[in-house]
């Protein structure tokens, strides 16, 4: 889940449906909805006009900690007690809880 710091949708909630990591941006569902005209088709037999959420700049979003609250996030290395291999995992600076699994 996340909340959206800037833009026309500033302080929506939502959850992240898709990423596009070499672009930087994510779709947040129910966020920056607009209007796509199609012509009647197969899905669409009558056509008209459908309403669809729009990739947005990772910057504009915040993930939400576990109290609700938008955080920013951080990274730290552990280490993996059974293999004694170290891996990076994100953490909320707000609460300090671990994001990754």
């Amino acid at each position: 889940m996340v909340r959206v710091v800037a833009g026309n949708d500033n302080g929506k909630e939502g959850k992240v449906l898709r990423v596009f990591p070499e672009t930087q941006r994510v779709i947040v569902e129910g966020v920056n909805l607009r209007i796509r005209h199609t012509r009647p088709n197969k899905t669409y037999p009558q056509g008209g006009r459908i309403q669809q959420e729009r990739a947005i700049h990772v910057s504009n979003v915040m993930p939400l900690d576990s109290a609700g609250d938008p955080t920013r996030i951080g990274r730290k290395r552990i280490e993996d007690p059974e293999t004694g291999r170290g891996r990076w995992i994100r953490y909320a600076k707000t609460t300090g809880q671990e994001l990754d699994r």
